[in-house]
């Protein structure tokens, strides 16, 4: 196979997987989800949220975050791990959002990046599930299945980015980063699987002996 016709196997197989992934993190609204996203940094999905509907509690939308301290935030939110960073980022936010954009989370990607706390793969998330908008946010679990999976040579997220939004369809990105997400937790995990031993690794290259390193 070459590297289109694998993405195309990918494609097809993961969507018998997961015909309608689930956002996994739950939220109310866009500015819930982004803040959601923000605090998936080094954090796992089920912890966000477990964690998030008591800071929805103190405060489930901009103009009531940006009145809250950042002490308060942050004892909410400090099992989640970057606790000090975090709460700082969703107060700023949240009085940006208030100040400059009438309490709106932004549909524009460039934009939502200037936001505290918010990089290139978190505007992505949210432009793609809390807009419906074609993006294809990769983070390191997406990048090591795509080296795994030979989809990409890059050594960085973003080359991995650029290179699969040319291997799929644009209609097809925002379903497929959630896939795969899915289809790494479940099966090619970062310690059950080297690139040898679940379904997708072994079809793809059934005669691959050697694990594979991910190149960071």
């Amino acid at each position: 196979m070459n590297r289109q016709e694998r993405a195309d196997y990918v494609a097809v197989r993961l969507q018998e997987l997961y015909p309608n992934p689930p956002v996994p993190l739950d939220h109310l609204d866009p500015y819930t989800f982004l803040i959601a996203v923000l605090l998936s940094a080094q954090c796992t999905d089920k912890m966000v949220n477990r964690i998030t509907p008591h800071l929805w509690k103190l405060a489930d939308n901009p103009f009531d975050m940006a009145k809250k301290s950042r002490e308060a935030i942050q004892e909410i939110i400090r099992p989640c791990g970057l606790s000090p960073q975090k709460s700082k980022a969703i107060l700023e936010l949240s009085q940006i959002l208030v100040r400059d954009h009438e309490g709106n989370v932004p549909h524009d990607f460039e934009v939502l990046q200037t936001l505290p706390g918010v990089g290139r793969k978190t505007a992505s998330v949210v432009i793609s599930q809390a807009f419906g908008e074609p993006a294809f946010p990769v983070d390191t679990h997406i990048h090591r299945l795509a080296q795994r999976w030979k989809l990409t040579e890059g050594k960085n997220v973003l080359q991995t980015e650029m290179d699969l939004r040319k291997l799929f369809p644009k209609d097809k990105w925002n379903a497929l980063h959630l896939q795969i997400i899915f289809y790494g937790r479940e099966h090619c995990t970062a310690r059950g699987c080297d690139g040898t031993v679940c379904e997708i690794c072994t079809h793809l290259f059934p005669n691959r002996r050697k694990g594979v390193v991910t190149k960071k």
